[in-house]
């Protein structure tokens, strides 16, 4: 069973990206609908175990809070640079928020190893490869990369805040505060920038629908639950083949090709990913 959900979890995410880039919409909105429906969805669960939620501390409703709002900031950049550079790309340099999280660490006074070390330098020549690849493709290219790295911020940020409160709360309840105040946050933000939540064809309804389901409760949901019966590296190894699976299906579905520079630095990323997963094998409390 822990396998047939790792592989679900890992096809969802997967095709968020080609599902986010052929949707018809603003970033906000695509970012807004697939929380906000997922919210939906969980809600009469979470409502329906609220013993749950006895011994719970304000800190980790504030540390939920604070998840929500970053994986806002996360969704808004990475789905905004799915608009603006290729899904390969996008999804690559997002994923680098390993290297932020051993940033965060570094400054909570945790020491990372060499291998840690020398798995970001090797990833941060790979993004330094597929910036400069995108910037002989456009300028446009560029500011989608930029804005993947800042999407891989908070997410960084999101893991951090998130991780203590994933220890005392359900996965259910947890999920559905964090996905809650994310869709909150990105509704302020389009009624500031006058995106219209409604109005679209029923072509980018479904396809709302497919990413609300496959990348959010299929793939978001899903590694959240998995927490429980699997460690952190583990799953951080298994969500590095998002970033293959998705350029996969955005070759064949949206027929993107980068140039052959992007993939040379797609593998460096991968890599020094991967090195700094496997050094950081800290041992962790068991989940709800």
């Amino acid at each position: 069973m822990t396998l047939l959900l790792t592989v679900v979890g890992l096809l969802g995410v997967s095709a968020s990206g080609p599902l986010m880039t052929a949707t018809a919409a603003p970033a906000l909105v695509i970012a807004f609908w697939r929380n906000a429906a997922a919210t939906v969805v969980l809600a009469p669960f979470a409502v329906g175990s609220r013993t749950a939620l006895t011994g719970l501390r304000w800190a980790d409703l504030r540390g939920t809070v604070f998840a929500g709002v970053m994986l806002a900031v996360h969704f808004a950049a990475w789905v905004g640079a799915l608009k603006l550079t290729t899904v390969a790309a996008a999804t690559a340099l997002t994923s680098t928020q390993l290297v932020w999280v051993v940033l965060v660490d570094r400054l909570r006074g945790v020491r990372p190893g060499r291998a840690v070390l020398l798995g970001c330098v090797v990833a941060s020549v790979g993004v330094l490869v597929v910036s400069g690849v995108d910037l002989t493709v456009s300028r446009r290219a560029l500011l989608g990369d930029l804005l993947a790295i800042v999407g891989g911020l908070g997410a960084a940020l999101y893991l951090v805040a998130g991780e203590s409160a994933r220890r005392r709360l359900s996965t259910t309840h947890y999920t559905t505060f964090c996905y809650g105040t994310c869709a909150a946050v990105l509704a302020v933000a389009c009624l500031a920038t006058g995106a219209s939540f409604v109005g679209y064809d029923a072509h980018v309804w479904l396809l709302l629908a497919a990413v609300t389901v496959c990348a959010q409760l299929l793939g978001h949901s899903l590694f959240n639950h998995l927490l429980a019966v699997m460690s952190p590296t583990v799953i951080s190894l298994v969500l590095l083949l998002e970033v293959p699976g998705a350029a996969l299906l955005a070759a064949v579905f949206l027929g993107q090709a980068p140039p052959v520079g992007v993939y040379l630095g797609l593998l460096l990323v991968l890599v020094g990913l991967a090195v700094v997963v496997r050094a950081r094998r800290t041992p962790v409390e068991p989940v709800a």
